[in-house]
């Protein structure tokens, strides 16, 4: 069975002119085990819609997605949550760090809302991603490379076996784009987690074995209807 199994999944939002547009219509996807895969799409086709619906942040209006053999569409918001805290981290494109605690106090509240706070490897994970001697500097106190790697720390804190990562290089330069994702790569490796990243980057793209087109996966028809 595929880590990520994704069936008929369908999710459309209201326009402010009353209109449903649909933005996701894929029939099928599936990601294995500890696979990296890419998916390349311009701004607007729907990629963030998709990963936040794979992660339980949005809820489906038809289909399923089944995640470590746990039906993600069919849990309550609680649910959900909880299957995402133990199963799934999230890398933001703006990373969501919060700015009154420390580097170390972020990922280890990342923690809490999984199997608990573990200090120890809170601490490793920082010192992997080149962060061990900035665990108590605030967000605002780093650059924002260093915030970047602070919030892949943070994705990996629980041990995911699946890490989205949403256009995560969009903030970075060319040069530390490249190093950015080279890091994500090994640290899911080193911990055995899938990842599924998205990007409209071509040259962050060329770093995947494993790479699509989101179109190709996403066959909306992007025609509005009435409510």
């Amino acid at each position: 069975m595929p880590l990520l199994a994704v069936s008929e999944l369908k999710k459309s939002f209201l326009t402010p002119e009353g209109f449903h547009q649909e933005v996701i219509n894929v029939k099928q996807f599936t990601l294995n085990d500890e696979v990296h895969m890419a998916l390349e799409g311009e701004s607007g086709l729907g990629k963030t819609t998709f990963l936040n619906l794979i992660a339980g942040i949005l809820k489906p209006d038809d289909g399923r997605i089944i995640i470590a053999g746990q039906a993600m569409s069919d849990l309550s918001e609680l649910e959900r949550d909880r299957l995402r805290a133990t199963t799934i981290g999230y890398i933001f494109q703006t990373f969501n760090l919060l700015q009154g605690y420390t580097c170390l106090e972020n990922v280890l509240l990342g923690m809490s809302f999984g199997p608990g706070a573990d200090k120890a490897f809170a601490e490793t994970l920082l010192q992997r991603v080149g962060l061990g001697e900035h665990l108590k500097h605030r967000p605002r106190q780093l650059s924002i490379g260093q915030q970047q790697r602070v919030a892949v720390a943070r994705a990996l804190a629980n041990r995911p076996k699946l890490v989205l990562a949403d256009e995560p290089t969009g903030n970075l330069d060319r040069k530390n784009a490249s190093k950015s994702v080279t890091l994500i790569r090994e640290v899911c490796r080193e911990n055995g987690a899938a990842l599924l990243l998205v990007s409209h980057d071509r040259e962050i793209l060329s770093q995947f074995e494993n790479a699509q087109e989101f179109g190709d996966i996403n066959k909306t028809s992007r025609e509005e209807t009435s409510p």
